[in-house]
């Protein structure tokens, strides 16, 4: 098996993976919560750990990957008021989005996506446990988690205060120390609320994630309960922080062997916030640009750099794209073969060390420029284009991309209603080729390209694309 190196976030360098257990990897990511429509922050994330889903697996291991879904929060219960609907309402209509908006980015299906509602009994034990052993306490308005109890608290992160927090919201005199958290909040008027021993109330944010891994994840009698734990950089603190001191207090295990976050995305320069209303909402993107080429554009740049995204790089991106697509074109009909040794060895060592995408594509981009080259020089030779078949099956497997059809990628934008149009003056060209009556067919394929429409006649029948 090869060696692959990620970059651990706590340790702050890159470290070789090495399994729990050999050739299986439990991940979990800290999935969305679901009140609103997916941004490009989401599509980020969700590329980044389904890339190191495809690099691991194609390395021979077995994958558990889990992504959560938080379908409790104060954003979905004020949503709930303000829209006069259900909590089920609301988080399924933004479940069914979501997924629908993996499915076009070509995300590799998650093993669990456990819910935070559907995982409550494991949330009021480890509260419970917690609050047996003196680490968590009750005030007036929540069940806190005592930091000072855990000698480790701020290794993670190595911080232990949010300021912007502590700043934002007035300090509640009944905590112990600034830095406790909440595990479970008592329940308010106009507020969504369940039983448990400790007081009628809701989860707070932490313990949700700490509470599934233990549930669907962990293993038992390890130091570590799963191999990677992963999410947004903005995760690190105070999220994923707490989550390792409620695991760590909980159980006697550290939560994670390994810590990975990916960068931020900006928009023109500017970090994406909901406050600065500059969130693009992933559905508006994918009006204009299908959901490969959004990934292909977000997988251009290393998923620990912070993400410039703007429509002019988003366009030479596409065009990157297009090249692939279009040496794909110039093998199309033939079935593969094997894909060249030493292109996959590049491939996957350029993956292999922290997921180096940049030098991946630029080696992508040298086969594509060579293999123009010799297919110039050598238009019917059926091993190279046999061998590039695989080349390109190989890609689609380990980035996720290419694996459209070559036609089909260039139609992306053009309604159901003028594809039919297109489609029936190609039949009445053909009708008139059949007929020898050259003159009309002629005239349809200038009509055709009126449209911006461009036609090729291959032996599996006329093929096109827009231009």
């Amino acid at each position: 098996m090869n060696k692959i190196f990620i970059y651990d976030s706590v340790k702050k360098e890159k470290l070789e993976f090495n399994s729990i257990f050999p050739n299986v990897a439990k991940i979990y990511i800290c999935g969305p919560t679901v009140y609103d429509d997916s941004h490009l922050g989401h599509a980020r994330s969700a590329i980044s750990f389904d890339l190191l889903h495809r690099v691991l697996k194609i390395n021979g291991y077995e994958v558990i990957m889990t992504k959560n879904f938080t379908d409790i929060d104060d954003k979905i219960i004020k949503k709930m008021y303000d829209s006069n609907r259900t909590l089920e309402d609301i988080t399924k209509q933004y479940i069914t989005a979501y997924k629908a908006d993996m499915k076009a980015l070509n995300i590799l299906d998650n093993s669990i996506e456990p819910k935070a509602t559907e995982n409550l009994d494991v949330m009021k034990d480890m509260i419970s446990n917690l609050i047996s052993k003196d680490i968590a306490y009750k005030t007036s308005d929540s069940v806190y988690f005592d930091t000072s109890k855990d000698s480790l608290y701020g290794t993670l992160s190595h911080k232990t205060n949010d300021e912007n927090s502590i700043a934002r919201v007035e300090e509640n005199k009944e905590k112990r120390n600034s830095a406790d958290f909440a595990l479970w909040k008592f329940e308010k008027a106009n507020d969504v609320s369940f039983d448990a021993p400790f007081g009628k109330g809701r989860p707070g944010w932490h313990i949700e994630c700490s509470a599934m891994i233990e549930k669907h994840l962990a293993y038992k009698n390890t130091p570590y309960q799963i191999d990677i734990h992963g999410g947004g950089a903005d995760l690190l603190f105070p999220h994923h922080e707490n989550e390792a001191a409620q695991t760590r207090c909980s159980s006697n295990q550290q939560l994670a062997k390994y810590w990975m976050h990916n960068g931020f995305v900006n928009i023109n320069g500017e970090k994406m916030s909901k406050s600065l209303g500059n969130s693009f909402f992933l559905k508006d993107v994918l009006k204009s640009y299908s959901g490969e080429v959004v990934r292909f554009y977000l997988m251009s740049t290393h998923y620990r750099a912070n993400f410039n995204f703007n429509e002019e790089d988003l366009i030479s991106s596409k065009k990157r794209l297009d090249k692939l697509y279009r040496l794909k074109k110039r093998v199309y009909g033939l079935e593969g073969s094997m894909v060249n040794k030493t292109f996959k060895e590049a491939i996957l060592n350029a993956l292999n060390d922290d997921m180096n995408t940049s030098i991946a594509l630029s080696i992508i981009d040298e086969m594509i420029n060579t293999s123009n080259d010799k297919l110039d020089a050598n238009p019917k030779d059926k091993n190279l284009k046999k061998e590039l078949i695989s080349n390109i099956l190989f890609i689609e497997e380990i980035l996720g991309v290419g694996g459209n059809d070559a036609y089909s990628y260039f139609q992306f934008g053009i309604d159901e209603s003028t594809k039919e149009k297109i489609e029936d003056l190609i039949n009445k060209r053909n009708e008139a080729k059949i007929s020898k009556d050259f003159q009309t067919a002629d005239k349809i394929r200038d009509e055709l390209s009126k449209l911006d429409i461009s036609l090729m006649d291959t032996t599996n029948g006329t093929v096109w694309e827009k231009l």
